[in-house]
């Protein structure tokens, strides 16, 4: 016959105990969860998506990649030089958004914008250099080969299309006006939408700054 075992009934308070305590320990020993204020929750993604391993070529013909993105807020930008009206706004918003910044060091010394090229065939390195003259030296110009762009371009969810020519070499290129903002870790972190406005942008990215 099995004899039914019995724990002391100190032992199981003991025990529960212990664990009420490791419980508390481990509570108290996670950082706070800070607050995301009510103007980044249609900015901020869901989830920080890190980027993959990516090569493309500055405007001075030096390869580019990942790594350089390391311990830098950097703004993204999927355009082309050609771009009658939406890419030489949009720089320029963020030309404003960078002198705002700037009267606060805390938040513009670790800050970059990229614009990245979806037309290889037209903007050359050179192109690129004469454009980004126009804007700053926080500014970087991206070309690449045509599938390391698109690879790029879908991390960040950036859609483009090659218009039909309307005379030879002469065609627009339809594609997204958003803004993207990687972290100093490489992760995708947020994405500003259209219309966009300088003060407003610099705002977020401040709050953002400080939240992360």
């Amino acid at each position: 016959m099995t004899t039914k075992k019995e724990f002391p009934i100190g032992t199981i308070i003991l025990f529960l105990s212990g664990v009420a305590l490791l419980i508390v320990a481990v509570l108290a020993l996670s950082p706070p969860q800070k607050t995301v204020p009510k103007e980044l929750i249609a900015v901020l993604r869901p989830h920080a998506n890190p980027l993959l391993p990516f090569t493309m070529t500055d405007q001075t013909g030096e390869l580019y990649t990942e790594q350089q993105l390391k311990g830098k807020w950097s703004f993204f930008f999927f355009g082309y030089t050609y771009c009658p009206d939406i890419c030489p706004t949009t720089l320029s918003t963020l030309k404003l958004m960078s002198n705002e910044l700037k009267k606060d060091p805390s938040t513009a010394s670790d800050m970059q914008i990229i614009f990245v090229s979806v037309d290889p065939d037209r903007d050359t390195p050179e192109g690129l250099a004469r454009y980004m003259e126009y804007f700053g030296p926080e500014f970087t110009g991206m070309t690449g080969f045509p599938n390391n762009i698109a690879d790029l371009a879908k991390q960040f969810g950036a859609a483009y299309i090659k218009e039909a020519e309307t005379a030879p070499g002469n065609y627009l290129i339809s594609h997204s006006s958003s803004i993207f903002l990687v972290d100093p870790q490489v992760r995708v972190v947020a994405s500003f939408s259209p219309p966009h406005h300088h003060e407003t942008i610099t705002s977020q990215y401040q709050q953002i700054h400080e939240l992360f």
